[in-house]
């Protein structure tokens, strides 16, 4: 074995086929394996997969359940197999298959660590995409600055080609967090990877929809903030309290509205609020923070319960502590932080194992 392919996928069963014999088109004789890492998507991606690989040894599958996440996929992929150069591409054919073969003979070289396919280098593309696509994709590529420091003109590459030992240098350090593992291995590699980028023009999608909404945003963003601030906070806490921040903010505006502008009493208004804003936090939570641990239907309900209980019960701890500390002579604003604090430290704990910690839920 010498090239592993490996393509994440959620609800990529229309491109599987066409992806294995691209591939194969390209790849020849090589020694090569492509590994589809599929996070159990509801079209049968992974069914269609399995289907193909029964009469074609190239291929596998690596069903991944109660897991999401396009950059853990690719890990988990990477380290499923003992090939040892390990190339990353999206399953919507987008990427530029014929770049592979280039892509290996140059790592053979032993001259470079990893080798990226690039839309921003002379002969590169991006191909149809609205100025707003390229805006956003620019500015996230500056962005990216923050974290590595690399002269790199494509950091938010999805295709790459990498050297397992270069992978596994960097692979403990891994976050795992959002889509572009391209940007978290830069980043995590406890030396500077030796690169070269090859340019490729961005395709349209064969088949399928985008994945690219307001929650892959979040992931990047939290990618990010773990590479700046992992080592103090846990990038789940830092996406607990910046969701918290928007639930004040949630509270304060439906106490005004009820309060001053339906002329309820202050007592309903601010039980409403603090509903209101229990809801909005748990709804946020359940869907960026714990995104790959995604409650569903009833579990919904039932997590929504649970959340409220535990906020409660911080709730309060935070008027508690606030008021002993009061009681005894700290200054009030120190007081209240306190209480905060504390409050703060027993939802997101007793959340994460109560709420979104259970075996319908796995963790990642």
């Amino acid at each position: 074995m010498v090239l592993a392919v490996i393509v994440p996928t959620y609800n990529e069963r229309e491109n599987v086929e066409e992806v294995v014999r691209r591939l194969r088109q390209c790849l020849g004789p090589l020694a090569w394996e492509v590994i589809f890492v599929d996070d159990d998507s509801p079209d049968g991606t992974a069914g269609e997969v399995r289907r193909i690989a029964a009469r074609d040894p190239h291929v596998r599958c690596l069903q991944r359940i109660g897991r999401r996440g396009l950059s853990s996929a690719c890990i988990e992929g990477m380290l499923a197999t003992a090939a040892p150069y390990l190339a990353v591409m999206d399953a919507d054919l987008q990427h530029d298959e014929t770049l592979l073969p280039r892509m290996l003979d140059i790592l053979q070289q032993g001259e470079t660590d990893i080798v990226v396919g690039s839309r921003y280098v002379a002969g590169g593309g991006v191909g149809d995409w609205k100025q707003s696509r390229i805006r956003i994709s620019r500015i996230a590529n500056s962005l990216s600055r923050a974290i590595f420091r690399a002269d790199l003109s494509d950091r938010m590459s999805g295709f790459f080609m990498v050297r397992r030992d270069a992978f596994e240098a960097a692979a403990r350090n891994l976050s795992g967090v959002g889509f572009k593992i391209l940007l978290d291995l830069f980043a995590s590699s406890p030396r500077p990877l030796r690169y070269r980028e090859l340019p490729y023009k961005f395709r349209r999608r064969h088949a399928g929809v985008s994945k690219l909404d307001a929650q892959a945003a979040w992931a990047y963003l939290m990618l990010l903030l773990d590479k700046l601030f992992g080592r103090f906070l846990p990038v789940r806490m830092t996406s607990f309290l910046l969701v918290g921040g928007f639930g004040v903010l949630v509270h304060l505006a439906v106490l005004v509205a009820v309060f001053k502008g339906a002329g309820q009493s202050f007592v309903a208004s601010q039980w409403t609020a603090t509903l209101v804003a229990m809801v909005s936090n748990f709804a946020l939570n359940n869907a960026l923070t714990y995104r790959d641990m995604r409650l569903r239907g009833w579990r919904w309900f039932r997590g929504l319960i649970s959340f409220v209980l535990a906020c409660g019960i911080g709730a309060v701890a935070n008027v508690g502590v606030a008021s002993y500390l009061f009681e005894q002579h700290t200054q009030w604003t120190l007081s209240a932080l306190a209480g905060v604090a504390v409050s703060t430290v027993w939802n997101y704990t007793i959340t994460s194992l109560y709420t979104w910690n259970s075996p319908a839920a796995p963790r990642a």
